[in-house]
């Protein structure tokens, strides 16, 4: 293994250091001015996308030495290790294969001394026949009456992946059938999605990799109570219950039939499953060749990553803008703003695959960072966002570099909506990117005591994300761009990307205290006096209303 020298220490990390201090204070105005081409010049097009990053605060040579970074930090050799298959999540010591997912009959990616492709594959045809039967009617529930009603059950990206790629798509799903998705343990959030529902026409997919996760769990068992309530027998289970995980045992001790336990892999991590069988009730909505057209979209996006140059690449692009304001503009937060209505879970899904990966506070060996991890990421659809916290990006005192997303054809033309749309989507990247001087506000005969007020200082960086229109394919290379921009990042800060430990203290610490909230035995607590005050509140409060 090739030593890497820490980031820090790296020449073109201290190159770029100084190159910051130089700047730092140029104006997009100015960069504009200077370079009448910067327009056409930085932008890059590929596998369907057009990318335009001029209105970043970057000169040639900041791109020069980011690219030298990229060099100096190996990112070449990772790539290639996690498209062989190599253990690259140190920490748990399992290869990084999400790509395989995606990957086409008849290529071979090795794990272990094994090809996965053939089981990715066959698990796909099972997914394809499990959704064909429900979408055709063919699939009956317990008292033969067809299922209508297709419910998630799952948390974090048994979820996430699922909710947002069903809203994305849901312009191609098939609208005679209701698709809902549970993962919050509040009882509220089950209540809700089943107020409505028949039992008698509705299948549930119970989303665990171990069938153990408390969530997840908790609400599958809630909901075939709620299933036996009406149905009575328990036989019926096993005609409205399917499971994506790897835990026969559990699975079949729930009531489930094997034969309809769909399976996955532990080189597959949760924030990035969505193209798994954890993308089962997509397949259902949007059918298996429109499914498989989204996994296309991922493999373009896969090559494109594996194979372009860096200079024209468009994730690695993508993360070295994010290091850029990250580590020397000291930026804390990114926002995304997709000007399509359907991607209105896109952002919520990105800060599960950006934070729960790039979260970090040491290096693979362990070693405490010295500069800052992953950013905050957030957002919401255009022009919604427009008349809440756009006034903060333009005038306020944070630096938030945003990514706009838009589509030239609607897929939903009316009127000219399309094009107000993305008019508003051009003019926001424009007047973050160039504000408004004291001069132009005065030329307008504004009050000069409310000329500050009507000032944009603009030079607030942006870049825009252009496709043709919103397909599965489309999605599936928009959610493998950022997915290989968190790489890009996570492998330049040396951290492990792919494992999640943040997660676990928290789960620890809740399974001690679900016992200590069913007990009014004060002696019991052990926790510091904020805790044990807290539980005692919330004991008290309980037991009274009982």
């Amino acid at each position: 293994m090739t030593t890497i020298i820490p980031l820090t220490q790296r020449v073109a990390w201290q190159a770029l250091e100084a190159h910051y201090r130089k700047v730092h204070e140029l104006h997009l105005r100015q960069l504009f001015a200077d370079d009448p081409t910067r327009g056409e010049r930085m932008t890059t097009e590929a596998i369907g996308i057009y990318f335009d990053y001029s209105k970043h605060r970057i000169t040639d040579e900041t791109l020069t030495l980011l690219l030298q970074l990229v060099a100096e930090s190996g990112l070449r050799s990772r790539i290639d290790a996690m498209f062989r298959g190599d253990k690259i999540n140190v920490t748990e010591k399992r290869a990084v294969l999400h790509v395989a997912l995606r990957t086409p009959k008849g290529q071979a990616i090795i794990v272990d001394g094994e090809d996965v492709v053939p089981g990715v594959h066959a698990v796909l045809d099972k997914m394809a026949d499990c959704s064909t039967q429900v979408r055709s009617g063919e699939w009956k529930g317990y008292t033969g009456k067809r299922i209508r009603n297709i419910v998630n059950i799952g948390i974090g990206g048994s979820d996430l992946g699922p909710v947002m790629a069903y809203e994305a798509l849901r312009h191609y799903s098939q609208r005679n059938l209701t698709f809902r998705f549970i993962s919050n343990i509040d009882g509220t959030d089950f209540i809700e999605a089943t107020r409505d529902l028949d039992a008698e026409e509705t299948l549930f997919i119970i989303a665990s990799k171990t069938f153990t996760t408390l969530e997840t769990m908790t609400n599958a068992h809630t909901a075939r109570d709620w299933l036996l309530k009406t149905l009575k027998h328990p036989d019926a289970v096993a005609r409205h219950f399917v499971a994506v995980s790897t835990n026969v045992e559990e699975v079949a001790k729930f009531g489930i039939d094997t034969a309809n336990m769909f399976e996955f892999w532990d080189w597959v991590g949760g924030r990035y499953s969505m193209d798994s069988a954890i993308g089962l009730s997509t397949m259902i909505a949007i059918g298996s060749e429109a499914f498989r057209a989204m996994l296309d979209g991922f493999h373009q996006m896969d090559e494109h990553f594996r194979t372009a140059p860096f200079d024209r690449n468009l994730p690695v692009l993508m993360g070295l803008l994010v290091l850029w304001y990250n580590n020397f503009f000291d930026v804390q937060t990114m926002a995304v703003l997709p000007y399509e209505h359907y991607l209105k879970r896109f952002s919520a899904y990105l800060q599960q695959l950006t934070m729960e990966s790039n979260g970090k506070h040491v290096t693979q060996d362990g070693t405490e960072v010295v500069y800052q991890t992953g950013p905050i990421y957030w957002g919401e659809p255009g022009t919604n966002g427009q008349h809440s916290f756009y006034q903060l990006i333009h005038q306020g005192t944070k630096l938030i570099p945003c990514d706009f997303i838009g589509f030239t054809q609607p897929l939903n033309p009316l009127g000219h909506h399309h094009d107000l749309l993305l008019a508003n989507m051009f003019a926001q990247a424009e007047a973050l990117a160039f504000g408004k001087t004291p001069q132009e506000v005065q030329a307008e005969s504004i009050p000069a005591w409310l000329v500050p007020h009507q000032t944009f200082e603009g030079n607030r960086p942006s870049s825009t994300i252009l496709l043709e229109r919103l397909t599965p394919a489309a999605l599936g290379k928009l959610v493998a761009l950022y997915e290989h921009s968190v790489f890009t990042q996570g492998a330049i800060w040396d951290i492990d990307s792919f494992d999640q430990w943040g997660v676990e203290l928290g789960k620890a610490l809740a399974a001690r205290i679900i016992p200590e909230l069913e007990t009014e035995d004060k002696n019991r607590l052990k926790h510091d006096s904020s805790t044990n005050t807290l539980i005692r509140h919330y004991v008290k409060a309980r037991f009274q209303c009982h």
